[in-house]
């Protein structure tokens, strides 16, 4: 069985299900390079807890956690199945890296998983087991669970961190656009790039003190942390290839990497 690599998706505002843009032309490019997973397992900046879960529905429900948007939105569904044998292995997998997990039964997919994967696979035939991140644990300890999962990958399974390259919600309405970014957006886009490039993971893991305009990128950690699954789970020597999706808005940096 070919290894499948991981990936980091920029999931953006829950409209993307509806207008995709760049976005879901790049997931759609994506799909077609990609050997199709026998299952999936998605770390999403939008379930959180203070130490790891993972989701054992046999058939998780569409969470619309948001307010304020269309009717159409609401009404989507996106119905892949679980995988509870599989949800018990990486609670496994995580207790032997001694990352102890609890299994949630009745875990749902958040905006964070369902509308990047609607993108990816539209037939919502590919089994979905969530995992939680821990915001409060940081970095490195996100990059212990992508590792405790790697060997997931040789088995058809692909591991896949949904956040946002940057994510400053204070900035909206702030005046910025297409034709307006917000500063700190393109240094701390490249910046992560270039230190991806050169594998310098000390670096990474202490990016709110090194890459420029951290905070204001990142005012909190959640959504650059399923970054770090994505690149455990690759495995050592990891090459990063980034996928520019865009920026929405003027401040959210789509982007798309791919761990090999």
């Amino acid at each position: 069985m070919t290894s499948l690599p991981s990936l980091y998706i920029s999931h953006g505002s829950p409209m993307t299900a509806l207008q995709p843009g760049l976005t879901g032309q790049r997931l759609v490019e994506l799909a077609a390079l990609l050997p199709k997973p026998r299952a999936i397992v998605m770390a999403s900046a939008h379930w959180l807890s203070r130490k790891p879960q993972v989701g054992g529905a046999a058939m998780p429900e569409t969470i619309h956690d948001f307010r304020g948007f269309p009717a159409e939105l609401y009404a989507l569904r996106y119905p892949a199945p679980g995988a509870p044998d599989l949800a018990v292995k990486v609670a496994e997998l995580l207790a032997r890296a001694d990352l102890s997990a609890t299994i949630d039964p009745s875990r749902g997919l958040d905006h964070g998983a369902w509308v990047p994967l609607r993108l990816l696979y539209p037939d919502a035939d590919i089994p979905v087991v969530p995992i939680t991140i821990q915001p409060e644990l940081g970095p490195a300890h996100q990059y212990a669970v992508g590792r405790a999962l790697a060997s997931l990958r040789d088995e058809g399974i692909l591991v896949i961190g949904s956040g946002s390259i940057t994510h400053n919600l204070h900035d909206f309405g702030a005046g910025y656009s297409e034709q307006r970014l917000a500063p700190y957006v393109q240094p701390f886009i490249e910046w992560i790039e270039q230190r991806l490039a050169v594998g310098d993971i000390d670096a990474l893991l202490d990016y709110r003190r090194q890459a420029p305009g951290a905070e204001r990128a990142h005012p909190t950690d959640e959504h650059l942390l399923p970054l770090f699954v994505a690149l455990g789970a690759a495995g050592p020597n990891a090459h990063a290839q980034r996928i520019d999706a865009g920026i929405d808005l003027g401040f959210l940096a789509m982007d798309i990497y791919r761990f090999n």
